[in-house]
C-alpha cells in the first residue's frame, strides 16, 4: 500500500548517494552510504520546518486564550468531563488544536516506516525500490564503524558475516551504542518540547499523553534492537537537528512571560539572585554619610522684670 512512499525514499536516497560518489566517496564505503542517509533526513527536515514554525505560532495562540481556559476550570471545577468539552470548544473556535505538538512527529514517522523497509529490503537482497542488484550489495557490504548498513542487533554471527561484518561481536556492541544514543536524543528532544509547552500552555488537556510518551522514550531504545543501522542514523540525526532547530526558534521566539522577564532585567530566580546581590554590593561599597556637627542655638537669657520694664525699686 505505501510503496509508492518506498519508491519515493529509496530513489532520493540512491541519487543523494550517487552525488556523494560523484564527488569522490567510494561507492562503497559507509561513509558513502552513512552520509547519504544523513543527508536524506536533512532534506526531509527542511521540509518540515515550515511546519514547525506553524506549530510555534500555533502554540502561542494557545497561550493567549489561557485566561479563558482558567475561567473554565474555575467553572467547571467539580465537572471534569465538562470542562474538557468546553475546553476543546474554545481550542476549535479560536482556531488552534493541543494535538499540534505532535503533528511534525507524526509527519516522520511514515518516512521512518520506508527507509525502515527499504533497508530491510536491501539486507534481504532484494533489488526494488529503485535499487539496482549492484546498489543492493555494495549498501550489504558498506560498514558504519564496522556495523553493516543493513545489519540489526539481532542478526545471528552468520549474517552479520555475509553482510561484511569483520567482527560480529564489535558489530553488536556499535548497534547497542547507536541504540543508546537514539533512546537519549529521543528522550532529550521531547523534554525541551515539554518545558517549552508546559511554560506556554500549562492546562494543555494533552500533556499527561506528552509526559508519558516522554518517560517512555528511552524505551525506543529498545525498539532500536529491532532496526537497521541506517535507520538508527537516520534516527540520531534527526533528534540532533530537532535539538538545534528547537534551540534557536526558541531561543528567537520566547514565551512572553519570559520576554518581558528578560526585559525588565531578570524576572527569573537567578535574576532576581543576581540583582539582591548587586543591590548588596552597592551597599556595602557605599561610602557612609559623616556625622555633621550639631548646631547649637544660643538663646537669650531671660532677664529680671524689673530690667525689662526699665526702672528698679525706689
Amino acid at each position: 500500500m505505501l510503496d509508492w512512499l518506498y519508491n519515493i525514499v529509496g530513489w532520493i536516497l540512491v541519487q543523494i548517494h550517487a552525488g556523494l560518489t560523484f564527488v569522490g566517496l567510494d561507492t562503497d564505503s559507509g561513509w558513502a552510504w552513512g552520509l547519504s542517509i544523513v543527508l536524506l533526513t536533512v532534506l526531509m527536515r527542511l521540509l518540515l520546518v515550515p511546519l514547525f514554525v506553524k506549530q510555534m505560532n500555533t502554540q502561542r495562540k494557545m497561550q493567549d486564550i489561557q485566561p479563558k481556559i482558567m475561567k473554565l476550570r474555575e467553572r467547571y471545577k467539580h465537572d471534569q468531563q465538562r470542562l474538557q468539552q468546553e475546553s476543546m470548544k474554545l481550542y476549535q473556535e479560536s482556531g488552534t488544536n493541543p494535538i499540534m505538538g505532535c503533528l511534525p512527529l507524526l509527519l516522520q514517522m511514515p518516512v521512518f516506516f520506508a527507509l525502515f523497509s527499504v533497508l530491510r529490503s536491501v539486507a534481504e537482497g532484494n533489488a526494488q525500490y529503485n535499487f539496482t542488484p549492484e546498489l543492493v550489495e555494495s549498501a550489504r557490504q558498506a560498514l558504519i564503524f564496522a556495523a553493516p548498513v543493513a545489519a540489526q542487533f539481532n542478526s545471528s554471527p552468520e549474517e552479520l558475516t555475509a553482510l561484511g561484518a569483520t567482527d560480529p561481536i564489535m558489530a553488536k556492541v556499535i548497534i547497542a551504542i547507536a541504540c543508546v544514543v537514539m533512546g537519549t536524543t529521543t528522550f532529550l528532544t521531547m523534554r525541551q518540547s515539554m518545558k517549552r509547552s508546559i511554560s506556554q500552555m500549562p492546562d494543555n488537556p494533552m500533556m499527561q499523553t506528552q509526559k508519558i510518551m516522554m518517560y517512555m522514550a528511552p524505551l525506543f531504545g529498545l525498539f532500536g534492537l529491532a532496526m537497521p543501522v541506517g535507520v538508527l542514523v537516520y534516527w540520531v540525526t534527526s533528534n540532533v537537528w530537532t535539538m538545534v532547530q528547537q534551540h534557536f526558534l526558541y531561543r528567537n521566539q520566547p514565551v512572553p512571560g519570559q520576554a518581558d522577564d528578560k526585559a525588565k532585567g531578570g524576572a527569573s530566580p537567578s535574576g532576581s539572585a543576581k540583582g539582591m546581590l548587586g543591590r548588596k554590593k552597592a551597599a556595602e561599597s557605599a561610602p557612609e554619610p559623616k556625622e555633621q556637627p550639631k548646631i547649637e542655638r544660643k538663646q537669650p537669657k531671660k532677664q529680671p522684670r524689673s530690667k525689662r520694664s526699665g526702672g528698679g525699686s525706689q
